[in-house]
């Protein structure tokens, strides 16, 4: 959910360290980790070392980056920012879907050139925000530029050329989509933040809007496209292995979506790990700024998140994927108030989930710190 802005090569080491309360490594010892989804402003980068550190997260990527040039030159501030943290961020870049689209009949083709331009300054990836499909005007204003829009085909097509990944945010939890009353599961968290429901609301439908990110992954084989928040339909992970059979170009992160996971059957999920094990990549949804009142673990409540979030935040976290403990509480329990159950992953699988995964796919291996967990 969420969104602020901005955030690189070595060995891998196993380190013996000290776990926190509830957190057991499959063989004690610390394990590498890559966050592939985190948005980071520039002027949060000592915080954030200090964030990485404590929970033993060894790189990072900020989908933040904003777009090259004038009037702000956001990724270039962003790129300078990730350098001052030795090698442990890589930016992925955005793309100025309104000014282009409305500046220019060949938008596609003006995306493109942009994300070329990201490229040479140092970018990694592209960050398609859930903003297309659901809030960028298309061509002419007068209706939503669609996820699966022809004209975009050369932004996307560019991405696979480039080398590129493309994590694609497309939609929002199904129950968004539903009155936004005290039967809604997502209650809480719509009381929080009532203008994230779609109910009524002049959008596609949850289905249209899954079925055109569908149809754009498929029109692009060359390209590589991360899924976010569990391939955007965590709901439902029959739906996710099938899109992961049908389409090898695609890939899927965990981001602020262990409570809805979570609460699926836990062999299940264990048997979706271990098929999907090369295709699955670790991230959280974690916005950090300079003070804590900016910090955001998945997703906040009405009031700035406290000591005491972050601490369950990440030992749920790991929790969840290291051990087989039954009914505990979420990482963000105002996600939905069920409890989840852990499914205690394997080391080798845990290996690629946390760390070579993203590795392999952006080419970036940050360098692996011996650190302990508070």
């Amino acid at each position: 959910m969420g969104g602020f802005r901005v955030a690189t090569a070595v060995v891998v080491l196993s380190v013996m360290v000290a776990l926190p309360a509830g957190h057991t490594a499959p063989s004690g010892r610390r394990l590498p980790r890559i966050d592939v989804h985190m948005h980071i402003s520039p002027t949060g980068i000592d915080r954030l070392l200090t964030l990485m550190d404590k929970w033993g997260i060894d790189g990072v990527v900020n989908l933040s980056g904003m777009y090259p040039g004038p009037p702000r030159n956001m990724l270039e501030m962003q790129l300078e920012a990730a350098r001052r943290a030795g090698g442990r961020i890589a930016v992925f870049a955005n793309v100025d879907f309104v000014r282009v689209v409305r500046s220019r009949p060949d938008y596609g083709q003006g995306l493109a050139e942009q994300l070329v331009q990201a490229k040479k300054l140092g970018a990694v990836g592209l960050k398609i925000p859930k903003g297309l499909g659901l809030g960028y005007p298309g061509p002419g204003g007068k209706t939503l530029l669609a996820v699966d829009d022809p004209g975009l085909d050369p932004l996307f097509a560019k991405a696979g050329e480039l080398g590129m990944p493309i994590a694609i945010h497309t939609g929002d939890p199904k129950a968004f989509w539903k009155p936004a009353n005290p039967a809604n599961e997502r209650w809480d968290e719509l009381q929080a933040h009532p203008e994230w429901s779609f109910y009524g609301q002049p959008v596609p439908s949850w289905e249209a809007l899954y079925k055109a990110f569908e149809r754009r992954v498929a029109r692009h084989p060359r390209t590589i496209f991360i899924g976010v928040h569990f391939g955007n339909v965590p709901e439902d992970p029959d739906r996710v292995a099938r899109m992961l059979d049908k389409y090898p170009n695609l890939y899927v992160d965990t981001a602020a979506r262990v409570p809805e996971i979570g609460r699926q059957g836990a062999a299940k999920m264990r048997r979706f790990f271990e098929k999907y094990q090369d295709r699955i990549v670790f991230g959280t949804d974690t916005g950090v700024g300079e003070s804590q009142d900016e910090m955001m673990y998945g997703s906040n409540g009405a009031n700035p998140p406290t000591a005491a979030d972050e601490k369950r935040f990440y030992e749920a976290t790991w929790r969840y994927f290291e051990t087989t403990d039954k009914q505990f509480e979420s990482p963000t329990p105002i996600q939905g108030r069920w409890k989840i159950d852990g499914v205690g992953l394997s080391e080798a699988v845990l290996r690629k989930i946390y760390f070579e995964n993203a590795a392999r796919l952006l080419k970036w291996r940050p360098p692996v710190k011996a650190t302990v967990a508070q």
